[in-house]
């Protein structure tokens, strides 16, 4: 009972360190949103059923979380904060549930070691809740297999609406546990809790039908796309296809760790030899999400943040095979979880030792967080011209969601921003109203990109009243410039009309 207590008590210690380190990352002055947790923050300003590429759960969170905190740094990122301490939970709970506090304290530890769990952690975006829910809905699930009580069941239906909600790949759930079901022989014990478990997930399709049914099943188009279906075909190219698919096993080994690779080869190995339930169900659906997306990595191009929800069980399978290795298999554990906890922190924290003043590493960090700095300032600068000009309510425009969306949040009162398609494919943007309301009237509008010059033939003004190149700079070194141009009442309005999901 003591070393229970002690292991939890070392969680929580380890955890909530953890937990500060990205409350103070979130708090450097020279780091902004993601483009993307920008993105979504600007869809809990225009609530709807669902939205273009995503679920709603995303603008939920933050719409709560920004009602309680503001619409601030933290009050978006509390959220992906929150979550990742949820994983790491319900992992622990998990592996001391199938072996021992111990099992489950490293299993925990060993997941706070993977860049999966940084990045869900860290960035509020889809896969924050979605790994959450995941991780949370496969832990009720196999209590309801073990047990065999319906509660369990409808417990986990539960978690997966909201992780269905989070994100549509949660539906990898339904063959992952009809397999294990199959593999255990226990269909014909289990059949009616599983099919009530699907009856109630279905439940997190509602707010899709709803809103696809509104605006023509574009999220199933988009998705469709995605997957490499939809528009023209195209020659099976062998060349390209084994190399996206050579790309994504090399995203796919990172996401683990580098240093932890020696654990997870030793582990699985074990795993497949011995057959035994519990591994066996931890080990399946990493499997399953990891081959699906290695089979579309031969139609198109997968980011490496795709599949890799369904890996958080991989660090119990790795967890319960180290703590009964040799003395060096977990000296090996120790150094990589160390090195794959620290290198991170190195990175996130400021720069307490100066280390990160050295060139190579400044080089680096710049690179790392390029999509994460100069919208504070860029919009601050915006406010001075406007200032200057003596211009009053103008409308912000740009031919980029990212750069439109950061905007919004950063610029004063939040207001709605607008994006000039210039070519690029569709997105949610185009759903909402844009440059057109203010054709031939005699308002303020300002472009700015990173990009492009001027609107170019896509929007077509009477007078162009002010223009500058803003540089901006990471830690005093220079990252991009940033084109500002002011213009006078839109004469004509042309924008890129995509054809691509």
């Amino acid at each position: 009972m003591q070393r229970s207590t002690s292991y939890s008590v070392y969680f929580w210690i380890i955890s909530l360190l953890l937990v500060i380190a990205k409350v103070l990352f979130t708090f450097r002055p020279e780091i902004d949103l993601f483009t993307e947790e920008a993105q979504y923050w600007l869809w809990s300003q225009n609530m709807a059923w669902h939205y273009y590429s995503k679920p709603p759960l995303v603008a939920v969170l933050n719409y709560l979380s920004t009602a309680i905190l503001g619409n601030t740094e933290l009050g978006v990122r509390i959220n992906a904060i929150l979550c990742g301490v949820g994983m790491s939970w319900v992992t622990f709970l998990f592996g001391k549930h199938l072996y021992s506090p111990k099992v489950g304290f490293w299993a925990a530890m060993i997941l706070q070691a993977m860049p999966m769990w940084w990045l869900a952690s860290t960035f509020h975006m889809t896969d924050s809740s979605l790994t959450f829910f995941w991780v949370l809905s496969v832990y009720l699930a196999y209590r309801g297999l073990e047990d065999g009580k319906k509660s369990w069941w409808v417990w986990a239906g539960v978690a997966a609406v909201f992780g269905l909600m989070a994100k549509m790949v949660m539906i990898l759930i339904f063959p992952f546990l009809l397999l294990y079901l199959i593999y255990t022989k226990s269909w014909k014990a289990q059949s009616k809790n599983y099919i009530l478990f699907v009856l109630i997930t279905l439940l997190g399709f509602i707010p899709a039908l709803i809103w696809n049914w509104q605006n023509n099943f574009d999220t199933f188009k988009h998705l469709a796309a995605l997957s490499g279906g939809g528009g023209e075909s195209k020659p099976f190219d062998a060349g390209k296809s084994f190399g996206q698919f050579f790309e994504y096993i090399g995203g796919q080994l990172a996401m683990v760790s580098v240093f932890m690779l020696p654990l997870f080869v030793g582990a699985f190995r074990k795993t497949i030899q011995s057959q035994v339930r519990a591994k066996v169900y931890l080990l399946l659906p990493a499997i399953i999400s990891w081959a699906g997306f290695a089979f579309l990595s031969f139609l198109t191009s997968i980011e490496v943040n795709w599949p890799v929800f369904a890996y958080g069980s991989l660090s119990i399978v790795m967890a319960a095979w180290v703590c009964n290795q040799s003395l060096t298999w977990q000296r090996i554990r120790n150094w990589g979880v160390g090195l794959s906890i620290g290198l991170p922190l190195f990175f996130l924290l400021p720069d307490f030792t100066f280390m990160k003043s050295i060139p190579a590493i400044k080089k680096v960090e710049k690179s790392a967080f390029r999509r994460m700095a100069g919208y504070e300032p860029l919009a601050a600068r915006l406010v001075s011209i406007q200032d200057s000009l003596g211009i009053q309510d103008a409308f912000i425009f740009s031919e980029t969601y990212h750069m439109a969306s950061e905007l919004s949040f950063y610029l004063p009162e939040h207001p709605q921003t607008y994006m000039l398609n210039m070519g690029a494919r569709k997105n949610q943007f185009d759903l909402w109203p844009g440059l057109e309301q203010f054709l031939g009237k005699d308002e303020v509008g300002i472009f700015v990109s990173w990009n492009y010059d001027s609107p170019g033939e896509f929007a077509d003004f009477q007078e162009l009243i002010y223009e500058e190149e803003l540089p901006i700079t990471f830690r005093g070194e220079s990252l991009r410039v940033a084109k500002i141009q002011v213009w006078r009442k839109l004469v004509t309005f042309n924008p890129y009309m995509p054809d691509t999901y």
